[in-house]
């Protein structure tokens, strides 16, 4: 299994629309610069994996940008591996998995049913302390220990 970066994103502010880069820099001070969320001591960066959103787009039926889930990272080829403490390696970043992202009402507001379909199998994905910081950019390879 090869996982990869397809997506980058930050909301500058808290609800504002989230905005698509092509790379960023982490640090342990505001996990990704420019995110409104990143000072959060545990919840700095939230990941989703493209396999369980599929899933999630699928259970209601309809295509979604994975940027609706309002997350900073998406992985490609695999899934959430369901279980606090591992780290999400991206080059010299270390991102520590501190827990499931719960999936809020902001989900249904987007397309009904969606807070439901993510809630199985953490296919909301999961909130990353930053434990090492440094840059990242669509196409870096990830690897979860």
């Amino acid at each position: 299994m090869t996982l990869s970066i397809a997506g980058i994103a930050v909301a500058p502010k808290i609800m504002a629309p989230m905005e698509k880069q092509n790379e960023a820099e982490v640090t342990i001070e505001a996990g990704i610069t420019n995110d409104a969320r990143g000072r959060k001591r545990l919840r700095q960066i939230s990941v989703l994996f493209q396999d369980d959103w599929e899933d999630a787009c699928q259970a209601i039926g309809k295509t979604l940008d994975w940027s609706d889930r309002r997350a900073n990272l998406l992985i490609s080829g695999g899934r959430s591996p369901q279980q606090t403490g591992g780290v999400i390696r991206i080059g010299e970043v270390e991102l520590l998995i501190v827990e499931e992202t719960a999936p809020c009402e902001v989900m249904d507001a987007t397309s009904h049913g969606l807070r439901q379909a993510l809630m199985p199998d953490w296919r909301g994905g999961v909130c990353c302390q930053v434990k090492h910081g440094g840059n990242i950019k669509i196409g870096d390879k990830v690897t979860i220990e």
